[in-house]
């Protein structure tokens, strides 16, 4: 197993593997896991794969269908950059347990590999609908992540109900 070094940018994750990482050719090349986790709202995946570490970039396309076999949302992917893939997939029809998603692999010259399958249910989490600010009615300044008065050059007090002094 070969050690990576990561580095994180912007809430994202990027993976620079050792020089002396083995690359597999077209032939060898297949995905080696394929992950799914439905968000909380039901409608949306999250879809996370790995395949081997390649020389040449393949080319994916994912399939998702619903009980019944029909299709539900696809995705294609041309010759992405990296063995690790994080992307969402949408829900763009009523939810049909239980779900299948087909991965595909392959090379338009040939070869491909063999896809891999996963199945899944969508269950959505309730929705709460209690407000996420206790006070609406009040301007928010997401750069002090508390109220502020417009009118004042100052932040806002929530416990004394007015702007904080000089």
């Amino acid at each position: 197993m070969q050690r990576q070094r990561s580095y994180t940018m912007s809430n994202m994750e990027l993976f620079f593997p050792e020089d002396n990482l083995h690359r597999m050719t077209p032939e060898e090349t297949q995905i080696s896991d394929l992950r799914v986790e439905p968000y909380p709202d039901g409608r949306r995946l999250r879809v996370d794969i790995e395949i081997t570490p390649f020389q040449k970039r393949p080319y994916l396309e994912f399939v998702l269908r619903d009980a019944a076999g029909e299709e539900v949302s696809s995705v294609s992917m041309v010759e992405p950059l990296s063995w690790k893939l994080e992307f969402t997939m949408h829900v763009r029809a009523e939810l049909h347990n239980p779900y299948t998603l087909e991965a595909r692999l392959f090379y338009p010259e040939g070869p491909a590999a063999a896809p891999k399958t996963i199945s899944f249910n969508v269950e959505p989490q309730p929705v709460d609908d209690k407000p996420i600010d206790p006070s609406p009615d009040k301007p928010f300044d997401p750069t002090q992540d508390r109220p502020f008065d417009p009118t004042q050059d100052r932040p806002f007090d929530p416990t004394q109900d007015k702007p904080v002094s000089a």
